[in-house]
């Protein structure tokens, strides 16, 4: 079975959800005065998309769904594991402390690329569920910490996230 090649209003609806799931997420970076914002996110967004619709719009390809299958699944991995390296140049690590920064925001890194991968597939359900849940992470972390902390009598967070004081010798909370 032969799938019709899509319309350039379905494909443009795509990239527009697709980079609109970015923005979102990026807007509370940018407000969190993170390293990636809302440009940079909305970008991997809408080129996970864009490769992803590109390549399962090819004629050859679409004609038949063992090759749309194969092709499909190595879209999702090549670029999940790339924007993985992306996601990776945020985080930084002193090695003269028990400081890791960035984790969080090479995680939305990650996550704004799935968003637009399943954009690019138009799982509609699946996006706004995903945006929501990962709009909902990074907006309550600290609440939710705070609540964790409250009830178990201890921190949320383990050692990496506790900065260490040379000068001083006591622990801090890191927030990423």
């Amino acid at each position: 079975m032969e799938l019709p090649p899509s319309d350039p209003t379905d494909i443009a609806l795509r990239l527009l959800a697709a980079t609109a799931a970015g923005m979102i997420l990026g807007c509370n970076r940018d407000l969190k005065g993170k390293p990636t914002g809302m440009r940079t996110l909305g970008l991997v967004a809408l080129g996970t998309a864009l490769v992803a619709v590109a390549t399962t719009n090819l004629a050859a390809i679409r004609s038949d769904p063992n090759a749309l299958s194969r092709v499909i699944q190595g879209v999702i991995q090549g670029l999940m594991a790339g924007v993985g390296f992306i996601g990776a140049g945020v985080v930084l690590r002193r090695p003269d402390r028990l400081e890791v920064h960035g984790l969080t925001t090479a995680a939305t890194v990650w996550m704004t690329a799935a968003l637009g991968i399943a954009a690019a597939l138009a799982d509609w359900i699946i996006v706004g569920m995903g945006l929501a849940l990962a709009l909902g992470l990074l907006l309550l972390d600290h609440p939710l910490e705070r609540l964790v902390e409250r009830l178990t009598g201890g921190r949320a967070r383990g050692p990496a996230h506790v900065k260490h004081r040379k000068d001083a010798g006591e622990a801090t909370r890191d927030g990423d």
